[in-house]
């Protein structure tokens, strides 16, 4: 039987893999379960992804790359007659409203490079990208290494903690930071 062709697969498999780690969590990623997700054979996964850690770092790179849009997207609508704190309050509050399972979906492969080395590469990426796009606001690589600080701990507190969104409290730690 000829082999079929299907130039999207890897990308399926790629999805799967963010569906799978978003229902499961990282514990529950495993060629099986993204072969059925993706309803391919078993063999498709292996083939495009020989480790876990090689889904695990396409997932990675495709929620990142996700994240880092939004970033960028938010801050080609910063109101420059705004205060930075305001926009910055208000890219906390987008990200944290609505699809609340995007956002640990996120976190949670992110924090994978705790116990994944090969992620972290990935993940020091992200935070550095962040830190470039902070920058061009700030106009100082330290207040915007800070408020990407600050804005990782505020939203992991939150989803942690199932707290409502205190806006002005929010916005009263960035204004700290940024002076």
């Amino acid at each position: 039987m000829p082999r079929r062709y299907d130039p999207d697969r890897r990308q399926r498999i790629t999805d799967a893999a963010i569906r799978v780690v978003g229902e499961r969590g990282i514990a529950g990623l495993s060629h099986r379960a993204v072969a059925a997700e993706a309803d391919v054979p078993l063999g498709s996964t292996t083939y495009h992804f020989a480790s876990l850690d090689d889904l695990l770092v396409a997932a990675l790179r495709q929620s990142n790359a996700t994240w880092l849009a939004g970033i960028e997207e938010w801050e080609r609508g910063v109101d420059p007659s705004a205060p930075l704190a305001d926009e910055l309050t208000r890219l906390v509050a987008d990200s944290l409203a609505g699809d609340r399972s995007r956002v640990e979906l996120e976190y949670e492969l992110y924090l994978a490079a705790l116990r994944h080395e090969v992620v972290r590469p990935l993940a020091a990426e992200c935070l550095d990208a962040m830190v470039e796009l902070f920058e061009r606001r700030t106009g100082d690589v330290g207040t915007a290494r800070a408020l990407v600080g600050l804005i990782d701990g505020l939203m992991l507190q939150h989803l942690l903690t199932g707290r409502t969104f205190g806006r002005a409290e929010v916005r009263d730690a960035l204004a700290r930071v940024i002076g």
